[in-house]
C-alpha cells in the first residue's frame, strides 16, 4: 500500500484556485479512479473533482469552504502498490514520513493569513483573534478544526482582549511609533454586516483588478436604430416559441451580428501575448449569465457558423446550466470576445471591463423608444446603444469604429424581408 496526494486540478483557463463547496466522500470511503470526490466552485465554473486513483480516502486536508490554489493538496488516498511485500520496517518508514512533512509544513507560515469563508465566519461568531491562532493546515493555514479545538478548550484568544492589550501598548508608544491599522483599512461599525469574500467573489475581484491594471481600456459607443428588427422579432416570437420550445430573444440577433462583423474585423478577435498579438481563428463568444450572486461567462462556440435559432438555443441552454450549477469546464473555455446583455437590467449606457485576456467587450444596452428626425419629420424609433471597451494595446479607434459601424449596419438591415432565423 502507498499513500498518494490528490491536489486541486486546473478547472479552466486562467483559473488559479477553487473553493470546496462540499465533499462527496468521507475518510474511509473506497473510490475508483475518476469517481467524483468533491464539488468545487471557481469564478468560471462549478465542477466536480475526480479522484486521480483507485483506493481508500485516508484524510481530507481541505475543509468545506476552504479556498485552495491549483496544485495544492486537498486529500490523501491509500492505493494498492505494485508489490505485495511490505515489511515491518517499510511500514515504520511510511509512518514516519508524514511526520517529517508535518514538521516541515509547520515551519512554513506562508498561508497563515489566507482565511476561508468558513474560518472567517466562525472567528466572527466566537470573537476569535486569528492572528493569535496557530494553523495546522498547509503553510500554517488556519482550518475550521483548529478553531473548533480552541472553542472546546475554552482558551479562545479574543479580539476584544487583543484590542485592550493593544490600547495599553499604544498608551506607552512614542509619536514616532505606528502601531495602528493602515489608514485606508475600513473598520466595522455597530450595525454593519461583514460578508466574507467567497472563492467566486475573490476570484472575480482578482480578475477585475488584473484586467484594469494590465489592460489600457478605451471606450466607444454607437447608437443603432433597430425598429425593423423589433418588428420582425415581435411578429415571429410566438410562433417560434410554439415551434422550438424556447424564446427568440433580441440578444440572439445581436450576438449573430457581432459574430458576422468579427469575421470581417478579426483584429477584435485577438489576444495580447507580450511580444505578439494572436488573432484567433475561431469566433467563440463569451456571454455573461448569473446564478443568484454568482456571475459566469460561458461560451457560444463557433458563433459565426450558427443561425439566430442556434445562437438562441445556446443562450437558453447555457443560462439554464448556470442557474442549475451544471456548467462544465468545456462550457467556460475558449472565449475570444465577450458580448454582455446589460440591457436586460434596463441599462442604457455602460463601460464594461474586458474579460482578460480578450481584446474587447461589447455591452448591448436596453432598447428604448426615442424621437428620431428622419425624412423631414420626427418619429418614434426603437434605439439601442452599443458600448465597446477595447484593449488599446491591440486596437485603435479606426478599426473599432469600423467594426461598430458594421455591427450597426447589420442590425439596421435586419427585417422580415431579408433575415432568416434558421
Amino acid at each position: 500500500m502507498s499513500v498518494e496526494k490528490i491536489t486541486m486540478p486546473q478547472l479552466g483557463e486562467s483559473v488559479t484556485e477553487g473553493t470546496i463547496s462540499s465533499w462527496l466522500v468521507g475518510v474511509g470511503d473506497q473510490v475508483n479512479k475518476y469517481d467524483p470526490i468533491a464539488e468545487v466552485m471557481t469564478d468560471k465554473v462549478n465542477a466536480e473533482v475526480p479522484s486521480s486513483f483507485t483506493g481508500k480516502i485516508t484524510e481530507l486536508v481541505a475543509n468545506e469552504g476552504d479556498t485552495i490554489e491549483v496544485g495544492e493538496l486537498i486529500c490523501y488516498i491509500e492505493v494498492e502498490g505494485s508489490s505485495d511485500t511490505s515489511s515491518d520496517a517499510g511500514s515504520s518508514n511510511s509512518d514516519e514520513q508524514p511526520k517529517e512533512e508535518t514538521n516541515e509544513e509547520s515551519k512554513d507560515q506562508s498561508m497563515k493569513k489566507r482565511y476561508s469563508p468558513a474560518v472567517l465566519k466562525m472567528a466572527q461568531e466566537h470573537d476569535i483573534d486569528l492572528n493569535q491562532v496557530d494553523g495546522s493546515g498547509r503553510g500554517g493555514r488556519i482550518t475550521r478544526k483548529d478553531l473548533e479545538k480552541l472553542i472546546q478548550s475554552d482558551h479562545v484568544p479574543s479580539k476584544s482582549a487583543s484590542k485592550q492589550e493593544k490600547s495599553q501598548t499604544e498608551s506607552f508608544a512614542t509619536p514616532q511609533q505606528d502601531v495602528s491599522k493602515p489608514a485606508d483599512m475600513p473598520t466595522t461599525q455597530a450595525g454593519d454586516v461583514e460578508v466574507p469574500v467567497s472563492g467566486v467573489r475573490k476570484a472575480i475581484a482578482q480578475n477585475m483588478v488584473k484586467s484594469t491594471t494590465e489592460i489600457p481600456h478605451a471606450w466607444m459607443m454607437v447608437e443603432v436604430d433597430v425598429t425593423e428588427l423589433v418588428n420582425m422579432r415581435d411578429e415571429l416570437k410566438d410562433e417560434f416559441k410554439r415551434k422550438e420550445g424556447f424564446s427568440l430573444t433580441y440578444f440572439a440577433f445581436f450576438v449573430k451580428a457581432v459574430a458576422q462583423a468579427l469575421k470581417e474585423f478579426p483584429e477584435l478577435n485577438s489576444t495580447w501575448a507580450g511580444d505578439k498579438i494572436i488573432q484567433k481563428q475561431d469566433i467563440n463568444l463569451s456571454i455573461a449569465v448569473a446564478n443568484d450572486n454568482q456571475l459566469f461567462v460561458p461560451v457560444i462556440k463557433n458563433a459565426d457558423e450558427k443561425s439566430v435559432k442556434g445562437i438562441a438555443k445556446d443562450i437558453v441552454d447555457l443560462a439554464t446550466k448556470a442557474r442549475n450549477g451544471k456548467l462544465t469546464n468545456d462550457d467556460m473555455q475558449g472565449g475570444t470576445f465577450t458580448v454582455n446583455n446589460t440591457g436586460s437590467f434596463g441599462s442604457v449606457q455602460s463601460m464594461g471591463v474586458i474579460n482578460h485576456p480578450q481584446a474587447a467587450i461589447l455591452q448591448v444596452e436596453s432598447i428604448v423608444k426615442r424621437p428620431v428626425y428622419m425624412n423631414g419629420m420626427f418619429a418614434a424609433r426603437d434605439m439601442v446603444n452599443l458600448c465597446l471597451s477595447l484593449d488599446h494595446r491591440i486596437l485603435d479607434g479606426l478599426v473599432c469604429g469600423n467594426f461598430l459601424s458594421r455591427v450597426k449596419e447589420i442590425l439596421e438591415n435586419m427585417s422580415k424581408d431579408n433575415t432568416s432565423v434558421y
